[in-house]
């Protein structure tokens, strides 16, 4: 599988991760490692989890699924948020942050992290005092890359200034939920995080399912299937108006002798500010056809594909 480096002097990347957010969650330790082990034959080395997956299982059914591949592989997780009910005092965050990486690398058996995230921006505390803990950790060697996760264009341009003018390590990457029925990101996002140099990382690539074909208009959700369980974000997503896109992408990717999965993935792929595009996986059937899925559309096809998603 080709690998990309994520923004400037970032990771390198298989272009198709692997999402760990069901692992400890939706699936147990030998399913985890059944999909691990798919993803590694398949040649996939961008592994993404966080503390917060499954309560902290993700990042130990991960660990031990890699055992002695580990150095083969890129491991990206990321540090929570304060809680609601802690409030921001100055030092706060940074406890937060050193007591979070440990508490990662004790869960992936593991002496550092290859890409490091503040999963969610912190509305209280000042950025410096973010980037300052991922620098320590940086130098100690605990962490090699530090990133950003769902960060506003401004708070993405402030941390890149920031760690600028500190002589800070600086954020290589960002993390946006980036699909063709979720495309907001690219009127500021994506820009921005061009702009200064960061590499792109979208999550629910294939939007809940939606961009897989597995759900259809008028027919109840496959049960065990991520809307089936989630009538909140079956409201949200599962609209006709969606339907009639998806049904658009399906036709236009039959044209080609193409999936709809493929279309998807590949679709992103070929924006230039994406360096890999994470999916969950269940089942070691769901990494064959997301590794599969590296469809190198033409400039033609991605002007077309962007105008069925209007």
């Amino acid at each position: 599988m080709d690998k990309r480096v994520l923004g400037d002097g970032g990771p390198e990347l298989s272009v198709v991760g692997v999402g760990c957010n069901n692992f400890g969650a939706r699936i147990d330790a030998a399913a985890s490692a059944a999909v691990v082990h798919a993803a590694l034959d398949a040649g996939i080395t961008h592994f993404d989890t966080a503390e917060m997956y499954g309560g902290g299982r993700s990042e130990e059914f991960l660990g031990a699924a890699l055992g002695p591949r580990r150095d083969d592989v890129v491991i990206a997780t990321k540090f929570l948020p304060r809680s609601a009910d802690q409030p921001y005092r100055p030092g706060t965050l940074r406890d937060h942050i050193r007591s979070s990486a440990e508490g990662s690398l004790r869960r992936l058996g593991t002496d550092h992290i290859d890409l490091y995230y503040q999963h969610f921006p912190d509305a209280d505390a000042p950025i410096e005092e973010v980037l300052e803990a991922m620098d320590e950790l940086v130098r100690e060697g605990k962490v090699l890359h530090i990133a950003s996760s769902n960060f506003s264009a401004e708070q993405i341009e402030r941390a890149a200034a920031v760690a600028a003018d500190k002589g800070w390590a600086r954020f290589t990457g960002t993390q946006i939920h980036w699909s063709l029925l979720s495309r907001d990101v690219e009127e500021s996002v994506v820009p921005a995080a061009t702009a200064v140099g960061l590499g792109v990382v979208p999550y629910f690539p294939l939007a809940s399912g939606m961009l897989t074909g597995k759900y259809r208009r008028n027919q109840e959700f496959p049960s065990g299937s991520r809307l089936a369980g989630n009538a909140e974000r079956a409201s949200s997503i599962a609209t006709d108006e969606n339907f009639a896109k998806v049904e658009a992408f399906e036709a236009f990717a039959a044209d080609r002798g193409h999936t709809v999965v493929e279309l998807a993935i590949g679709w992103l792929l070929a924006q230039p500010s994406v360096a890999s595009v994470i999916a969950g996986a269940t089942k070691p059937e769901h990494i064959a056809a997301n590794a599969g899925s590296v469809w190198t559309l033409s400039p033609e096809e991605v002007d077309a594909v962007a105008h069925l998603a209007r």
